[in-house]
């Protein structure tokens, strides 16, 4: 798979494969002025305080131009859709202020070719600019040529916020021969940056502008779209290639349809590594502080065999979502209930509001049930790390599904249609009303092998053990109502043996 230069850094991202970070802009300097046309993607799910995630370029009075893994990292993955909270911020060399703010009304991903084969999208503004927008292209750019790269990528290796620049970086380098961009299509990519890599467009610098000079003004040659390999040049998008797709769209000649959008509504993702949901129990108040159940291997340090966490400060990040997957509501874990991989695979944790004020955002609170569901019930699995409604049908309940070391008891087993994948690990199982919460999605058999790490194999009352390559698993929750209850809040507790009715 080829690398690609990451937008940012959160669930959705599990689909791309990232390069290693060095300087934003390698090897350039900090922009001593802005170019009007060019700003910031900006959105609330961004890992940064000045909430950038890719480059943008003006085309039209009100159409921007980045890359299309850029506009197809949404909750769903759909290709054309309308966006909550996005914004571009235009004409400025501070990420995080001046220049013009404007809302995304609509995003566009080129889908002729696969995306990272035609990694081009477009941004449909709720109002027009007022700066002038970038030329494009009247023909593909030789090699040779004197480039200008701008972005605001990360300086440092590590996603923190002394890694994420406010200033605007730039450099200018030159168009190299494709041959220099390992895994490049030629005939529709441009090779940017030093030979040796020193200086080039590093992660978060994804969909930021190429400029060459024609005359007195700037046309955009390319888009940042991924890695040409260690210690290379950089793969852009040839902006050339696409003109008359661009012009299609921006004149209207070309209007596809948004792309259909599961229900993905109150699909939490905790940390951004595992799915999650709000749950509340027939005894939960609106006072009360809100529960999130996941898995217990969605912890940072996951329980042992044979241990239960219970009653432990712990504080991790949470976002909700709306239907469309985005961001409807952040919030924090403030202790572990309770947590085990032993037995079962769940996590129930307490957050820092209460079910009042998340109802209050029009958070989706799910109910969590006392009861298991039963083979040959239809349920839907919701994903926010796979961004999908799956519908399934328990297929069987498998006595003990045993997986490096640990063994779990009387787990859901779908049916082979239904395919939660990683990601999707702390996924809420629905029953048909759409609320009632009857188990977690934990894992699958991704290769066939027999008990190791995501291949769990099924074991038998009288010990026989199968595998099942393809099937995925899910843990009942029913012991968790109890635990909920009568759980009170206390001291933070060292690990102990697990308590009967939360493990």
């Amino acid at each position: 798979m080829r690398k690609v230069l990451p937008a940012m850094t959160f669930a959705a991202l599990a689909m791309i494969t990232t390069v290693t970070p060095a300087l934003a802009i390698r090897g350039g300097v900090e922009a001593p002025r802005p170019h009007p046309f060019s700003g910031s993607l900006q959105r609330p799910d961004s890992p940064r305080a000045d909430g950038h995630t890719c480059g943008v370029t003006l085309v039209a009075p009100q159409w921007a131009v980045t890359a299309g893994h850029c506009t197809k990292n949404n909750p769903s993955g759909a290709t054309v859709g309308r966006p909550r909270d996005w914004t571009v911020r235009l004409g400025t060399t501070d990420a995080g202020s001046g220049g013009e703010v404007i809302a995304v009304e609509r995003f566009i991903t080129q889908s002729e070719f696969p995306v990272h084969d035609g990694d081009i999208g477009l941004l449909k503004l709720k109002k027009p600019a007022k700066t002038k927008p970038v030329a494009l292209p009247g023909a593909r750019p030789a090699e040779g040529t004197t480039a200008r790269i701008l972005g605001w990528g990360m300086t440092c290796d590590r996603r923190a916020p002394e890694c994420y620049p406010r200033k605007l970086r730039e450099a200018d380098t030159v168009i190299q021969p494709t041959a220099a961009c390992d895994g490049i299509h030629a005939e529709r990519e441009l090779c940017i940056g030093a030979l040796d890599g020193s200086v080039a467009a590093t992660n978060m610098d994804s969909g930021g502008p190429a400029l060459i000079r024609d005359g007195d003004r700037w046309v955009i040659a390319g888009v940042v779209s991924g890695s040409g390999g260690d210690d290379r040049p950089v793969m852009y998008t040839d902006i050339h290639y696409f003109t008359g797709w661009i012009n299609d769209v921006v004149t209207g000649e070309v209007t596809p349809p948004d792309t259909p959008v599961p229900n993905l509504e109150g699909a939490a993702s905790l940390g951004g590594v595992c799915s999650a949901s709000v749950v509340r129990t027939d005894h939960s108040k609106p006072g009360d502080q809100a529960l999130l159940l996941t898995n217990g291997h969605c912890l940072p340090d996951r329980p042992a065999p044979g241990e239960t966490l219970k009653d432990v400060a712990l504080k991790l990040p949470v976002t909700i979502g709306d239907r469309q997957g985005y961001q409807q509501a952040k919030a924090e874990t403030r202790r572990l209930v309770s947590a085990t991989m032993t037995g079962t695979d769940t996590a129930l944790f307490e957050l820092d509001q209460t079910y009042a004020q998340l109802k209050a955002k029009g958070v989706k609170i799910f109910q969590l049930s006392d009861r298991s569901a039963r083979p040959g019930e239809r349920v839907d699995v919701i994903s926010s790390g796979n961004g999908k409604r799956f519908s399934c049908t328990i297929e069987a309940v498998v006595p003990h599904l045993r997986e490096e070391g640990y063994t779990q008891d009387n787990a859901y087993r779908y049916n082979p249609e239904c395919t939660p994948s990683h990601g999707g690990s702390g996924s809420p199982i629905v029953l048909k009303d759409g609320v009632t919460v009857v188990g977690v999605h934990s894992t699958g058999n991704d290769s066939g092998e027999q008990c190791t790490a995501n291949n769990p194999c099924e074991v038998a009352a009288d010990g026989t053990v199968t595998v099942h390559q393809g099937a995925r698993y899910g843990q009942q929750v029913k012991h968790l109502a109890a635990c909920a209850r009568d759980q009170k809040p206390g001291r933070p507790q060292r690990p102990e043996a697990a308590p009967r009715g939360c493990a």
